[in-house]
């Protein structure tokens, strides 16, 4: 019996001595990847997202601090009803020269902004926000700033994964309007000359597009209003969708939408999924580097050594 408690003995003595050998081992590894690979991998995200940053305030060759205009000719798949050229100069619609035709006369109307008047895309805005507080984020962890723990790591990666998942939504997901909030909007007051009321115009980013929604209208006779239903808030409005605006009830006749590729909010959205996947690998690699942790000390917790010295 003593005979047996000895040997016990003497297996729990290697094994702790083998489990202080592994601690020790595990213990380099994440302080190894706490000190370089966390920062190798904070660094290649500050310089990606510092082409991000460049990418929306672009400046002209030669012109140091001015952003370069850029001319894109609107396409459109239904008829050429349709047919501009905008100015984007960063977040800005610096200017708009829309030929539209009228569908029921097929006259063509043609609208330019005005020389006063700039439109901002709000959207590119508040991307470009976002990717500068991630900047922000990084910034505060220079490389001579020591991590303690994975956690303090992950909080650091959650809170960038948060602004770049804005920053990418802002340019995938458009934001819902109702139709009398477009009407009311201050882009109805853009052009010269003014646009008539019987038509709506929206401007929009999606993905790497920008987009140009065109609304025709008619006015509904008040013995049609019986079964007038309002249109609710969305990106897009459908012929048939009904409004109300000043006390003037419409219905929206033709839709026509056209768009064309910025090659630079491509870019970004490419940056930003690069981000995205280097935050969550690093947090997969202390995640796993935990769960090795956590499997060792149930292997080699007291309880389990008493369970197997019992049987």
């Amino acid at each position: 019996m003593l005979g047996a408690e000895r040997s016990t003995l003497s297996e729990l003595a290697k094994m702790t001595a083998a489990s202080q050998a592994e601690r020790t081992v595990l213990e380099e590894e994440f302080n190894w990847l706490l000190k370089e690979e966390v920062h190798a991998v904070l660094k290649q995200l500050q310089d990606i997202l510092k082409e991000a940053s460049r990418r929306f305030s672009m400046p002209s060759p030669g012109l140091e601090g001015q952003l370069k205009q850029e001319n894109f000719i609107l396409g459109s798949s239904t008829m050429d009803q349709v047919k501009g050229v905008l100015t984007l100069q960063g977040e800005a619609l610096t200017q708009a020269d829309i030929n539209i035709k009228v569908t029921k006369s097929s006259q063509v109307m043609h609208f330019a902004f005005r020389d006063d008047k700039q439109w901002k895309l709000q959207q590119i805005q508040d991307a470009r926000n976002h990717v500068n507080q991630a900047l922000q984020l990084l910034s505060s962890r220079d490389e001579s700033y020591h991590f303690k723990t994975g956690a303090e790591v992950n909080k650091l990666m959650d809170a960038i994964m948060l602004q770049l998942t804005r920053a990418r939504n802002r340019l995938t997901t458009p934001a819902s309007m109702t139709l009398p909030e477009l009407a009311a909007s201050g882009l109805m007051k853009m052009f010269t000359p003014p646009m008539p009321g019987d038509v709506m115009v929206n401007f929009y980013i999606n993905l790497s597009k920008l987009c140009l929604t065109v609304y025709q209208l008619h006015v509904l006779q008040p013995n049609t209003t019986k079964n007038f239903k309002p249109a609710g808030s969305s990106v897009l409005h459908n012929p048939g969708a009904m409004f109300e605006y000043n006390n003037t009830k419409f219905e929206v006749s033709h839709v026509h939408k056209v768009e064309c590729v910025v090659p630079w909010l491509n870019d970004t959205l490419v940056f930003f999924t690069i981000s995205l996947q280097l935050c969550q690998q690093l947090k997969d690699k202390l995640n796993a580097h935990e769960r090795k942790w956590e499997v060792r000390d149930f292997f080699l917790s007291p309880d389990l050594y008493e369970l197997g010295a019992c049987q």
